[in-house]
């Protein structure tokens, strides 16, 4: 049978707040293990929470920039369960009147735009860390577990998205988005691999035809996209194999094995009335002032969607290249910075030294763009020497790989490996002539309309100058001669 897959996704953003949600203790990430505690994360008697006003701030900023309705009552609940990674036995969270309501993102995949709506986004505060020290780091093969407190308070978002996503592919372009727009707003650093960005993953199957919902399975423990994207697939694959050989689904929620590729049942899933809501008596409710609210969306920075138009349409680059670029804050300011140095190189040939070049001296050194020192009158250096000819691309990429490393300007690494291309005519000609005598065969080719030959012969001349011959001017040479 034919399905139809339908995923909603379920974003948790720590928040880069100096401080914590409801407490004056320090939310930065690494700090020693319970050092980041008072007796108002710690849930001891009598103590009191006041809200974070910052954190309230960022949360419409998120709003706002998803297109929301931002509410003009809001209420904080507590959302009552026992586990260890939360001291007080209850955390504060929201229910039924959240900040943000009705809102959507627009996101590109296979060339076509889909609008993914957003149900909610909504504030709550982090949970502690849990530790279970075993073989795995499962809770079931355990034996002990550790619980860091530093987390617990800290202002924590929940987008939750609409079950508008038809494909993991999908899934992993929305969350890609996301993480752009919260990054652009500067509300978060949202990186997955330290938990400041977590996504969880509902997702059903259905006949093709049919508008009724399936058994939802949500899925856990995915910290980057390609997990997310991996984890939906493997779940896309085995819920239409056991609908296809008549098995019952359960409503469960699944653990995300990366190392096995695959997803195994943690627990079914909870309902709402498990948790038994109810307003926090201990907070008023949140009533913004509508010219706060205004003053805080003429504040909002450029986002992606708007960047990679502008790159588009006014720069000349590839949908590719401006998807690429504009997603990331880090390196949307490269290009930009790098890109006005210039009068005569295009934008289009300094992206795409930003996302094949760059991209892959990133890649191979382990560090991230937000890690990048590399700055745009540097980047632009070595661009140049390429484009005048003064390297190679092949030396203009060993360049760049040590400029990133070792922070030395393109001349000075340049000159210290003795790079630079020889175009002066004089200096090729003896290469040139001995490689006309030695490959009379190519020669005749070329002479009898076979175009592409002059590759080999250029490639003749690099060998013998050590790769430091210019190969346009090589090239070029060998034309006059030839014909």
């Amino acid at each position: 049978m034919d399905y139809e897959t339908v995923i909603g996704l379920e974003c948790h953003v720590e928040l880069s707040t100096e401080t914590k949600m409801f407490c004056g203790c320090s939310a930065k990430f690494g700090a020693p293990p319970n050092t980041n505690v008072c007796s108002v994360c710690l849930g001891h008697p009598g103590t009191l929470p006041v809200p974070n006003e910052k954190a309230i701030e960022y949360i419409v900023r998120i709003g706002l920039a998803l297109d929301c309705a931002i509410a003009p009552h809001s209420l904080f609940h507590r959302k009552n369960y026992f586990y260890p990674d939360m001291p007080k036995d209850f955390q504060i969270s929201q229910y039924d009147l959240p900040i943000c309501i009705d809102g959507h993102l627009d996101v590109e995949v296979g060339g076509e735009s889909r609008r993914i709506g957003i149900t909610r986004v909504h504030m709550e505060e982090d949970t502690g860390k849990t530790t279970h020290a075993g073989d795995t780091g499962r809770i079931h093969d355990a034996d002990y577990a550790l619980v860091d407190f530093n987390r617990a308070g800290v202002p924590l978002v929940e987008c939750v998205s609409e079950p508008d996503i038809r494909s993991p592919e999908e899934a992993a372009a929305y969350l890609r988005e996301l993480r752009g727009t919260l990054l652009s707003l500067d509300v978060s650093d949202v990186r997955m691999e330290e938990g400041s960005l977590r996504c969880d993953g509902n997702i059903s199957l259905r006949p093709a035809s049919s508008t009724e919902f399936g058994v939802k399975v949500e899925i856990k423990n995915m910290n980057s996209i390609r997990s997310l994207e991996r984890a939906l697939r493997y779940e896309q694959e085995r819920q239409g194999a056991a609908l296809d050989a008549g098995e019952k689904l359960m409503q469960e929620t699944r653990h995300w094995n990366e190392n096995e590729g695959r997803t195994t049942s943690m627990r079914s899933k909870e309902e709402a009335f498990d948790y038994r809501y109810f307003p926090e008596p201990d907070l008023p409710m949140l009533e913004p002032r509508r010219e706060w609210i205004e003053r805080i969306r003429a504040s909002l920075p450029e986002l992606p969607a708007a960047r990679r138009e502008r790159y588009v349409s006014g720069s000349g680059l590839t949908i590719e290249q401006a998807n690429a670029i504009a997603g990331d804050k880090h390196l949307s300011k490269l290009f930009e910075g790098t890109s006005a140095q210039f009068d005569a190189v295009p934008a289009k040939v300094v992206a795409n030294w930003v996302v094949q070049n760059l991209a892959a001296v990133m890649n191979d050194r382990g560090i991230t763009s937000e890690q990048l020192t590399l700055e745009p009158q540097r980047f632009a250096e070595v661009i140049l020497m390429v484009d005048d000819g003064t390297i190679s691309i092949t030396a203009g990429k060993q360049v760049l790989d040590e400029m990133v490393a070792t922070g030395k300007t393109a001349a000075e690494i340049v000159q210290e490996k003795g790079l630079r291309q020889i175009s002066d005519i004089s200096a090729l000609e003896a290469w040139v002539d001995e490689t006309i005598a030695e490959n009379p065969g190519p020669v005749e080719q070329f002479r009898s309309g076979k175009e592409g030959v002059v590759g080999f012969l250029v490639g003749q001349v690099m060998r013998k100058s050590g790769g430091s011959a210019n190969p346009k001017a090589v090239g070029d040479m060998f034309r006059e001669r030839l014909t």
